[in-house]
């Protein structure tokens, strides 16, 4: 069994897979459009042509996956976030620093009882996430 987050945008998921893709080292493995739905599947309208109907971006083995809706059914995120554990503080600082200036931040990047490095914040995109470095075992 495998567990994957599905991100919903307003029109953006084009310009946010990219951002992902870029800040996590990943790579997108399927980007389609409603323009590429089959003659008569079309369902949101000329205006939804150009956004993306599906998308995957692949990050070591994991999936995430999006797509856009229709501004009539988009509501903005919220009561769960995108968890990345990372392995080193320099990750977690390289993925916080990315998703700055533009993100709302909710918890700075910090040290806790159980992190090494922990934040919380909402990007641009309105996708909210976690970042945390365990600390080491002694």
């Amino acid at each position: 069994m495998q567990i994957n987050p599905y991100l919903v945008f307003a029109g953006t998921c084009r310009e946010a897979f990219t951002f992902y893709a870029e800040v996590l080292g990943g790579q997108i493995v399927a980007m389609s459009t409603h323009a590429d739905m089959p003659p008569g599947e079309e369902g949101h309208g000329p205006e939804m042509a150009d956004k993306v109907l599906h998308a995957m971006l692949m990050v070591d083995g994991n999936a995430i996956m999006g797509s856009d809706a229709p501004a009539s059914m988009y509501e903005m995120p919220q009561g769960s976030m995108v968890t990345l554990t990372v392995d080193t503080e320099k990750d977690a600082e390289r993925i916080y620093a990315a998703f700055m200036p533009e993100a709302q931040v909710m918890m700075e990047l910090q040290e806790t009882f159980w992190a090494s490095r922990f934040a919380m914040l909402r990007d641009r995109f309105g996708t909210q996430w976690m970042i945390s470095c365990s600390k080491p075992l002694s």
